[in-house]
């Protein structure tokens, strides 16, 4: 039995409202054990039997397009995966002190090296770049409402889908779920 945390993508956008109670009892319904949830904005935690995170993704996609009447884009990391994402650090000391933000974005893959190389000429004095694994750091040195980036700006440049969290959002759920 291993654990696993999915990030979901616009579970509660555009009119849909999951609550997170719901949302569990799907989940514990398709045979997930042991499912919580964190803050209520799509991350879900829980244990199964199943190890490919592939088809993980695929099964609580259709499951929850199945449950819901529409589709939720679903990013699965293993408890090491997320610790790992944490502890990267793509910038300079300096620069995340000064950031207004450091955001990650999940992906389903590894963006080409085209995809990558569009995303890179989005760099502005606002906005820096890291792309690592699966994940796209992005650090936001103003507000983000300043900058001209978006998670939808970031699924058209790699032309698959993404979501978005913050450092302290994963940092507290690796407190809570995954510290040894």
């Amino acid at each position: 039995m291993s654990q696993f945390i999915a990030f979901l993508r616009a579970i509660n956008v555009g009119g849909h409202t999951v609550k997170m109670d719901e949302l569990r009892r799907l989940f514990g319904t398709h045979g997930f054990l042991n499912v919580e949830t964190f803050i209520a904005s799509g991350n879900v935690v829980f244990d199964t039997e199943v190890e490919n995170t592939q088809i993980l993704e695929k099964n609580i996609e259709k499951l929850l397009q199945e449950a819901l009447g529409y589709e939720v884009a679903t990013f699965i990391r293993t408890a090491a995966e997320l610790h790992d994402i944490a502890e990267y650090r793509p910038f300079r000391q300096t620069d995340l002190d000064a950031a207004k933000a450091l955001n990650i974005a999940f992906l389903t893959g590894m963006p080409n090296g085209s995809a990558q190389q569009k995303l890179m000429a989005l760099k502005t004095d606002i906005d820096d770049f890291h792309i690592h694994n699966r994940e796209v750091y992005w650090l936001c040195r103003k507000k983000q409402s300043e900058s001209t980036f978006s998670n939808a700006i970031l699924e058209k440049t790699f032309g698959m889908p993404s979501t978005l969290r913050g450092i302290n959002t994963i940092n507290r759920i690796v407190k809570k779920y995954f510290s040894s």
